[in-house]
């Protein structure tokens, strides 16, 4: 008896967690029944879809186009803007939930993972992902895939053979039947750029690449084009990884307008280390090392760290020496785009005291936590600084946190 692997993927993700959060909060909509997208403010430069409803995919509107172009396919189309904490907490929720069968959870990306199990059949397998799904529909209001398989690669390729709500099989000895068939370019790994050059060779199917030349392919493929070769025959030496740790947090964000002096530019950074220190406190850690990112309006970018003299979580140790880089990095130019990144994290289960920490900076690190159990509470802007009020600044400035998610990358 092997392995078996099983990839969860969650059909449209954050379309899919807002519709289920808006349900738990008594919003009368569906926006998987609409034209529906999740998307950026329209008036900003945030302006893409991030995820569309099926309803949507009817008018051709693709993830990654621009809301406007959307908005000219579908001009009733309803524009639901991105709530990164919203999809973080269903991520984490649903882990939590899939690790109640095994202890063996891969994170893949926000909406996807691994699972592996080392007793099971076949036919055991197959009933216990149609339990996973079921009763991941039931318990949290959204649907996933599910594939099986005995490696990640073949898990991953069967997950995505039909969708939405969905469980596949793709064993080795249903490689010709299942994946050979397939367009090349659903072949993972497969991307815009090479798929052109396979087709000029002749190569449309996954099982036309299987059985191609293998030296014309690694020749003018590198290494890429021997990965993709195995891929063609469900052959994936990645090995199976959990619990790795967090190595950083970060957030950044491009911004509403061009930034061009230092007052306005203090204050971005300000609410950009709220939600990094606020992220860094929720996973128990404490950094050592600050750094600060600016992009300009040419999209010239700098960057620079420093190491602090002690661990911190606290807001205001982050915020000094984030202005301090900042103010010796940028170059007067107009900005479109800040991050804040922490990194040398250590557990604050365990806090040595230190004799570079002044009393302010102690007494800001328990007003930290209480302000944390309040917006925890009360939502994320139920307590927000003064510099805030009365302005269209947002406190909590910020993207999805990938770091939170060490496993997403391209290779399995």
């Amino acid at each position: 008896m092997g392995q078996i692997i099983m990839h969860i993927d969650v059909n449209s993700a954050f379309l899919s967690w807002t519709a289920a959060y808006e349900k738990q909060m008594g919003i009368d909509r569906d926006i998987r029944t609409v034209p529906s997208v999740i998307g950026g403010n329209e008036q900003s430069r945030h302006g893409i879809v991030l995820a569309k409803s099926t309803t949507a995919k009817k008018f051709k509107i693709q993830t990654g186009m621009s809301l406007m172009e959307a908005r000219q396919l579908c001009p009733n189309l309803l524009v639901v803007p991105p709530n990164y904490r919203v999809y973080v907490r269903a991520s984490k929720a649903m882990r939590e939930y899939l690790m109640s069968f095994t202890p063996d959870v891969q994170v893949f990306s926000i909406d996807e993972c691994f699972l592996r199990f080392t007793d099971l059949k076949r036919e055991e397998a197959v009933e216990l992902a149609y339990k996973i799904k079921d009763t991941i529909k039931e318990k949290f209001g959204y649907t996933v895939n599910v594939g099986i398989s005995d490696n990640k690669l073949l898990a991953k390729q069967a997950g995505d053979l039909e969708k939405p709500d969905k469980c596949h099989t793709m064993f080795p000895d249903e490689i010709k039947e299942k994946l050979w068939v397939l367009p090349v370019e659903d072949l993972f790994m497969v991307g815009r750029r090479t798929k052109p050059k396979l087709n000029r060779w002749g190569i449309y199917t996954i099982g036309e690449l299987a059985n191609s030349d293998y030296y014309l392919i690694s020749t003018q493929l590198k290494s890429h084009g021997r990965m993709i070769y195995n891929y063609a025959w469900g052959r994936d030496c990645s090995t199976f990884k959990t619990g790795e740790p967090i190595k950083s947090v970060g957030n950044s964000s491009t911004l509403k307008f061009n930034v061009c002096d230092h007052e306005t530019a203090h204050v971005m950074l300000l609410s950009l280390t709220e939600m990094t220190a606020w992220r860094l406190r929720e996973a128990n850690m404490n950094c050592r090392v600050v750094s600060v990112g600016i992009k300009d309006k040419d999209f010239g970018y700098a960057a620079k760290q420093r190491k602090l003299d002690f661990f911190t979580d606290c807001t205001r140790d982050i915020y000094i020496n984030i202005c301090i880089l900042f103010d010796e990095l940028w170059d007067g130019k107009p900005i479109r785009q800040l991050g804040v990144h922490v990194s040398d994290l250590e557990s604050s289960n365990i806090k040595q005291i230190n004799i570079f920490q002044d009393e302010l900076s102690k007494k800001n690190e328990i007003l930290d936590k209480a302000v944390d159990k309040i917006r925890s509470k009360f939502g994320d802007e139920s307590v927000i600084r003064g510099v805030f009020a009365n302005t269209e600044l947002s406190p909590l400035l910020g993207g999805y946190p990938d770091d939170e998610y060490p496993g997403m990358s391209s290779i399995l």
